[in-house]
């Protein structure tokens, strides 16, 4: 009688996206990573001075034990001027720390639509990074902003990172849900450039929710399953919305559901 085989556990790793303990600190994110059972994390770099200086950031990692897995570089509206106001400075910087670091992913959003140059450049610039270094800089699918009734285009090149020769991106499940994709048909058109995960939920709404996985409606349990069985081996982030937890306790049950979701639908049958 032949035995049963047993499912695989995934080849990718499961880490915490620091912004996911706001209004808590990166040293927070850190121990609460460390202690929950976390492979790694992803450092947002925000207008906190920790987050933008890597010794600090190293002695996080070597107090917890815990690697920093990808660099997420200052690409938000509110990091406008963090590492100087000129965007390819700052990929330039956000590359250095993720090679200081030992880790192998710069996340990296379209640019706006008011940064002419940098966005008439954008992909070949990418393209002479990546020649550069071993790093990868995962371009992140982003939305559609909407003002009453009317769609503004935000981003060039546009949101949606199919639409465009990006050797490596990013898929966020929060993002597809503002867009309304198809969050399973965008993993498999971007095929083999998907190399990064930004695990959240959402449920349709004009604003990025970032909820914990399986409170919207996104298919984050499928999407983590089908990775699972074509043996995606890059990094899952959870990267949420906490900031109305209530305390400490609360924040760290709200993590540990999302690593659990995580490790229960990254496996191979």
């Amino acid at each position: 009688m032949s035995t049963p085989s047993l499912p695989r556990p995934a080849a990718a790793k499961v880490a915490l996206s620091t912004v996911s303990v706001y209004p808590e600190s990166p040293a927070a994110a850190f121990e609460m990573a460390s202690r929950l059972g976390y492979d790694g994390l992803e450092v947002m770099v925000m207008t906190d001075a920790v987050s933008q200086d890597m010794d600090a950031i190293k002695r996080l990692v070597d107090t917890y034990e815990i690697p920093v897995l990808a660099v997420h570089a200052p690409c938000l509206l509110v990091t406008q001027r963090v590492w100087g106001t000129e965007p390819w400075g700052k990929l330039v910087r956000a590359k250095e720390a993720a090679e200081a670091l030992d880790a192998d992913t710069v996340v990296v959003h379209p640019p706006f639509r008011w940064q002419r140059d940098y966005a008439k450049d954008f992909v070949r610039g990418l393209a002479r990074m990546g020649d550069e270094t071993d790093v990868r800089f995962a371009v992140e699918n982003m939305y559609p902003w909407r003002a009453r009734s009317r769609e503004l285009a935000a981003y060039s090149p546009g949101w949606d990172v199919r639409d465009e020769d990006y050797p490596h991106t990013t898929l966020d499940l929060s993002h597809t849900a503002v867009s309304g994709s198809d969050a399973l048909q965008m993993a498999e058109d971007l095929g083999d450039s998907l190399v990064h995960i930004h695990l959240a939920d959402g449920t349709g709404a004009a604003r990025d929710e970032h909820l914990i996985p399986g409170r919207g409606n996104q298919p984050a349990g499928a999407l983590l399953e089908q990775l699972a069985q074509r043996g995606f081996d890059g990094s899952v982030v959870v990267e949420v919305t906490t900031r109305k937890a209530a305390n400490r306790a609360t924040r760290e049950a709200d993590l540990a559901e999302a690593l659990a979701f995580a490790r229960l639908h990254l496996v191979a049958g």
